[in-house]
């Protein structure tokens, strides 16, 4: 039996947590005199998180467990009436009766019940028994075919994610227009959240290499054709864009207008092979095409109309796109990144094979030069080829690839490029994301604020919202930068002084630059910071991709998808199989509830647990009026 001086010392030592819980409190009082009323006990809660975390306290984790007390791993939504509960059983176990008269912010139910309200008003009801919602990335044909976001709803979809990089105001409608169709024919309501752009760093455009285009029919195990290759034929040269979601062959000298169905086109590809398009239909401006045999196409090859066994005219391939070629760059290898003005291109070599030029690549921010430093590293499409900067002037900066492929790695444009070394001070919103916000403050209910980073960018956005006149849209904060990490807990007060609020755990550019094996312990850190502020969490990127993509899931993803129910909401991407991948999505999450509710942690010291009160209050850029 424990004597009553080693119980006095772990009564102490429980002490001195909620006196440091309480400090903490006191130090933040500025801050918190700006937070909403409503939400002043989850700031206070986060608060004493962070005090809780500032300390490693796994030893009196294991004395407590060894009485049979809370270990004090399940605290995050209550965090101080956790301390305050174990200080009275251990208190009692001494012998003591004198009451505690130290007050909590939240209790054992009042905290799980901020969560799950701040959860409903911001995602809305899980139309499933589980609690999790789904939410998913629209695809650009989700503006024009209803069955797909009907399909969606009747999966599982609790939200419809509108990635305003992509389509235009347009497509957007068509898209909300769909999902009240099938709000109305489910009898559900599914939330919209409309994901600004934000200041997003990718790679710009490069030369046009060959002009090629690749039939190939689809196939089955067998190898026989299920699906012959379907073309647009035309003689009309400006047309060079896909037509009904099949490629346009431009051809020169063949009148298309006097040809008819079962005329054929023939001409030798480019392996040398002979290949014949056969007509199916003629419509104003061209014919329809099919093909049962793969080709490559190319642009000035011979082609010829036939009628049967007669020669009606030759002619040739029209201008087909530009198949754009990839750099290729090895380890060792210099890479120059310029202005968006002049396309990138390979290296240019001598008779020698030596370097005289290094490849060069475009920026869509070139902004970014003033901030970046020699030293530091940077990372191309999602972290695929790495490299250090090696030297800086206004145009350009000069890269030495350090991390590539053994084969080499294949840059091509509009691939992301981050930073992880470098502090950028760049606006939050962007000229578009202004424009866009009038278009989501009428129809949104969430905005994502891309490329977060400092507590001015959301009080920026806070402002906008309200000029608009939109401050019940909720704001979810993209977490997918070291800084914005580094930041969350002053990002989670700011958030905090308006509602609703979410946090999207954005692990695509996250990974890159915080580094992949240090992933998953940061996103366990985003998870109990959000849950001690009582603010949501949508675990994103990459969530069944594989199923999506091929209809098929990978065990890795299986499981990832079993742990991402510890969140309030995932968050799917589009796919060709993204209907299958939300009923596979929904069936995991059924049977984890009853296995799983959060999970116990063991309380080593955060590092992102030392956030001071903000000393003077930033200011964000004016709002664009």
């Amino acid at each position: 039996m424990t004597n009553s001086r080693s119980f006095q010392r772990i009564i102490d030592s429980v002490t001195a947590v909620i006196d440091r819980c309480v400090a903490l409190e006191k130090s933040f009082d500025l801050q918190l005199n700006e937070i909403l009323p409503e939400q002043q006990a989850s700031a206070r809660n986060l608060i004493h998180y962070l005090a809780l975390r500032q300390h490693d306290v796994r030893s009196l984790q294991i004395v407590l467990s060894s009485y049979g007390l809370s270990s004090l791993g399940r605290t995050e939504a209550h965090v101080l009436a956790s301390l305050l509960t174990v200080r009275t059983a251990l208190r009692l176990m001494a012998g003591e009766k004198s009451p505690d008269r130290t007050a909590a912010a939240v209790d054992f139910s009042s905290g799980p019940a901020l969560l799950q309200g701040h959860t409903q008003r911001l995602l809305g009801s899980s139309h499933a028994s589980h609690p999790v919602r789904v939410m998913v990335t629209m695809p650009p044909n989700a503006a024009t075919d209803y069955e797909l976001v009907r399909d969606l709803v009747g999966a599982g979809m609790d939200i419809m994610r509108v990635n305003c990089a992509h389509d235009d105001e347009a497509a957007w409608s068509g898209m909300i227009a769909n999902l009240d169709r099938a709000n109305r024919e489910f009898s559900r309501r599914c939330r919209i959240l409309m994901d600004l752009g934000g200041p997003k760093l990718r790679t710009g455009a490069l030369e046009g290499g060959l002009r090629l285009l690749k039939l190939r029919p689809k196939r089955n195990v067998r190898d026989q054709v299920q699906e012959p290759a379907r073309v647009w034929l035309t003689d009309d040269p400006t047309v060079v864009e896909a037509t009904a979601g099949a490629p346009v062959i431009p051809l020169t000298g063949i009148a298309i207008g006097k040809l008819r169905a079962r005329d054929k086109i023939r001409f030798t590809d480019t392996r040398g092979r002979q290949r014949t398009l056969t007509i199916t239909a003629r419509e104003a401006g061209g014919c329809w095409a099919e093909s049962s045999q793969a080709a490559m196409l190319e642009t000035g090859m011979v082609a010829a109309a036939y009628r049967g066994a007669q020669r009606l005219a030759l002619g040739e391939i029209g201008l087909l796109p530009a198949v754009e070629q990839p750099l290729v760059l090895n380890r060792g290898d210099l890479l120059e990144v310029t202005g968006p003005a002049t396309p990138g291109r390979s290296a240019e070599l001598d008779a020698q094979g030596q370097v005289k030029r290094p490849a060069t690549i475009p920026t869509t921010l070139p902004e970014v030069f003033k901030f970046i430093k020699a030293g530091e590293r940077i990372f191309f499409d999602d972290g695929k080829i790495g490299g250090v900067v090696k030297r800086v002037s206004k145009r350009k900066i000069t890269v030495e690839i350090t991390y590539a492929a053994h084969a080499g790695g294949k840059l091509r444009s509009d691939k992301g490029i981050n930073l992880p070394d470098t502090d950028l001070d760049l606006p939050a919103l962007t000229p578009k994301d202004f424009q866009d916000l009038q278009f989501a403050a009428r129809h949104a209910d969430m905005v994502g604020l891309s490329f977060v980073r400092h507590p001015k960018d959301i009080e920026l956005l806070q402002r906008e919202l309200q000029r608009l006149d939109a401050s019940d849209v909720g704001i979810v904060l993209k977490i997918e930068n070291r800084v914005a990490f580094e930041n969350l807990p002053h990002l989670l007060l700011q958030g905090l002084q308006t509602m609703p609020l979410g946090v999207m755990v954005a692990r695509g550019d996250l990974a890159v630059e915080v580094g992949f094996e240090r992933l998953a312990e940061l996103q366990e850190e985003i998870l109990w910071l959000c849950e001690a502020a009582h603010v949501p969490v949508i675990w994103a990127t990459q969530v069944l991709e594989n199923m999506a993509k091929t209809g098929m899931p990978s065990r890795a993803e299986v499981t990832d998808a079993a742990m991402s129910g510890r969140a309030e909401c995932v968050m799917l991407n589009k796919g060709p199989y993204i209907v299958d991948a939300v009923k596979f999505l929904e069936d995991v999450l059924e049977r984890m509830k009853r296995h799983q509710r959060k999970k116990a942690s063991m309380l080593r010291r955060l590092s992102i647990s030392d956030a001071k009160p903000r000393q003077k209050a930033e200011s964000p850029a004016p709002a664009k009026t």
